[in-house]
């Protein structure tokens, strides 16, 4: 989006931070009870330092300025990640404002902040491990029950900006059953009437969850 228009990736970064507002604000008007953003991954590491930096003050910055908003409409607020990886003032922000919303009982929005889909699913074989989980005891259950996700549901929707056709390592193993939907629109752009085709177009679809409809 800033390459475009001759900008900083940074100017991107804070656009799109408009995006999540407005999106977040419709999706709970609408009644979605879950949405999970994709913020920063772990491979976004490998990007300028000034970059990096910039987004990492950025998620700091939106997160403490959004927070007494966000308690005014009844959203709870989650992050998904490593989070012990995280810069110290970031980490600490962030688990402040997962503790003032979470009683909050309307939409739950989710950042994925330092995240990896592969991430996710090693620690929690690792976890696996740790509680002393024997072979045979592992089942699909097992291992959903340690994922970051453990006490959210399953995406029933995707939505895919700028025209990419790759799941990114994003939820890997939610995402076994979702449907997708891609846009061509950027994320910055991303307006609410785009937003409300994705669910439409999601209403019109048959999932079968890889059985057959009857």
């Amino acid at each position: 989006w800033a390459a475009r228009r001759g900008l900083s990736r940074v100017f991107g970064h804070v656009e799109g931070h408009k995006t999540v507002r407005r999106i977040t604000n419709l999706a709970g008007h609408l009644g979605v009870h879950y949405l999970t953003l994709y913020a920063f991954s772990v491979e976004n590491w490998r990007r300028p330092a000034e970059e990096v930096s910039a987004l990492m003050e950025l998620i700091e910055h939106v997160a403490h300025e959004e927070i007494p908003s966000l308690c005014q409409e009844n959203v709870r607020f989650n992050i998904i990640g490593r989070l012990q990886d995280l810069p110290e003032p970031l980490r600490l922000e962030l688990e402040r404002d997962m503790e003032l919303t979470r009683d909050n009982t309307g939409l739950t929005l989710t950042l994925a902040v330092n995240y990896g889909g592969r991430s996710e699913i090693v620690d929690a074989v690792r976890r696996l491990v740790a509680d002393g989980v024997t072979p045979e005891q592992v089942d699909e259950q097992a291992i959903s029950s340690r994922l970051y996700t453990a006490d959210i549901p399953d995406p029933d929707l995707l939505i895919r900006t700028a025209g990419e056709l790759r799941v990114s390592n994003y939820l890997l193993w939610q995402i076994a059953y979702t449907e997708i939907y891609v846009t061509d629109t950027l994320w910055p752009d991303l307006s609410e009437k785009d937003f409300v085709d994705a669910l439409l177009a999601y209403q019109k679809r048959t999932r079968k969850f890889g059985g057959l409809v009857s």
